[in-house]
């Protein structure tokens, strides 16, 4: 038995990789759906909450993080400073800090048992490309992501914890529509050589594909899923 821990799980890609890791050889717990555990991680002690009662729920073990909560909030730069920058702060201990936190709990829980583990980071195509002007922050809380994804996996390797990430571009989500329909959804399909943007599926079955089955040589390794509408 794999015991999991999927945060935000509750919609988009999250409740797409909870459906693919609903089968007999997997305990999942999820984070932000009515059978999961809640955590507000605008809250600096959900984190530590979190991994606490996921642990405890779980028989005192986890195998694997999957750390995919996150949030996409527009943060034009002629805001109030105060504002545009207190939406920065937001962003990055969603999508960053709470991610780090998670990170460093699972690295010493599998360090303390003597056993290797595996971390699937969710970041986005934006790590690398950027994004529009008004997700300065968006786009540099998924790059911190990469970056830690990479430190993490040269750091561990020889403890058997391994450590992957994956760049989705635009997904059929609730966050994804409403920025398409923002930004005039033909054009930005029109970046997309696949001509469509990706469904959570798709993401999920690279993110289940990296939590149970990659070969360990694979740690490290960055996942672009975006239609080739970026290339490295």
């Amino acid at each position: 038995m794999t015991n999991i821990l999927l945060t935000g799980s509750s919609r988009g890609i999250g409740a797409a990789i909870a459906a693919k890791l609903d089968r007999p050889d997997v305990a999942l717990i999820g984070h932000g759906t009515r059978s999961g555990i809640p955590a507000d991680f605008s809250d600096p002690a959900a984190p530590r909450a979190l991994w606490d009662a996921a642990l405890e729920r779980l028989g005192g073990t986890i195998d694997v993080l999957i750390n995919n909560a996150g949030v996409f909030d527009a943060n034009p730069i002629d805001r109030d400073d105060d504002a545009w920058v207190a939406e920065w702060d937001r962003t990055m201990r969603i999508n960053l800090t709470a991610s780090a936190e998670l990170c460093r709990l699972a690295v010493l829980h599998w360090q303390g048992r003597g056993v290797g583990g595996r971390i699937v980071n969710i970041a986005s195509r934006a790590a690398y490309r950027g994004d529009s002007p008004a997700h300065w922050h968006y786009a540099a809380s998924k790059a911190g992501m990469v970056a830690m994804t990479k430190s993490i996996a040269r750091g561990y390797a020889g403890q058997e914890i391994l450590a992957f990430a994956v760049c989705p571009g635009f997904t059929m989500t609730g966050m994804a529509d409403d920025y398409l329909s923002s930004r005039g959804g033909d054009k930005l399909l029109a970046d997309i050589p696949l001509g469509r943007v990706a469904m959570p599926d798709e993401i999920a079955d690279v993110a289940r594909f990296l939590a149970l089955e990659a070969p360990a040589s694979m740690t490290g390794a960055v996942i672009d899923v975006n239609g080739a509408s970026y290339v490295r």
